[in-house]
């Protein structure tokens, strides 16, 4: 709350109000809402405060307890930044990890302990096969702009990575759009979840202006 009040936040967007009333239920989700709708900021509180609230379980835990995958570099870091705001004061470690940089300083980090990790597909492959890192703890996965995910064709390493996650866990599926694609991916990845759709279908933010020449 007080990272809330600090950004300035009075009250929830709706997609950050329905995510966060059906993530304390501790359902699986997908939640279709456009970019700008807020919806960083909804799991991004929603992990700090529900999942990683409790010092016993982070103190127990062995390997990250919360996962979120990101298409791209930038929006990888972009989330990255979200999870430090809102889990401020919440006593937590979290890690940025993506291509094209040296791999050596993220396995370190992780090895001295990661709560939340950030990762792009084929980096968190790339971790995994360094045999650093394993999905045992792993509380919360977050497939974040699902749709991204299929336009770049990361969907091979997405489903290689579904098939290490543990069986008991919550996962949230974020997308600006909800095709049949985004729906075969969401039964691969998810146990009888709820749809969260907050706007039209396929339609962009209120709070983007749209000129065309």
């Amino acid at each position: 709350g007080q990272a809330l009040t600090e950004r300035g936040y009075e009250a929830p967007t709706p997609v950050q109000a329905a995510v966060l009333e059906a993530e304390a239920h501790g359902r699986d989700l997908v939640v279709s809402a456009q970019t700008g709708s807020g919806k960083t900021v909804a799991f991004g509180l929603a992990m700090a405060d529900e999942l990683l609230g409790d010092p016993a379980t982070i103190a127990m835990a062995q390997a990250p307890l919360a996962l979120v995958i990101a298409p791209t570099r930038e929006l990888a870091i972009q989330v990255h930044e979200s999870v430090k705001t809102y889990s401020k004061y919440v006593p937590i470690r979290s890690l940025c990890a993506y291509g094209g940089v040296d791999i050596k300083p993220q396995i370190a980090e992780i090895r001295l302990g990661v709560e939340v990790l950030v990762a792009t597909p084929g980096r968190l492959l790339d971790l995994v096969e360094q045999k650093c890192l394993n999905f045992n703890s792993v509380q919360a996965l977050v497939l974040d702009e699902a749709d991204r995910m299929l336009d770049i064709g990361f969907v091979p390493d997405v489903t290689r990575i579904i098939n290490l996650w543990p069986k008991q866990r919550q996962s949230l599926l974020f997308s600006a759009t909800f095709s049949e694609e985004i729906k075969k991916l969401a039964d691969k990845m998810l146990q009888a979840p709820i749809l969260i759709e907050v706007a039209k279908r396929n339609t962009v933010s209120e709070t983007i202006t749209h000129r065309v020449h």
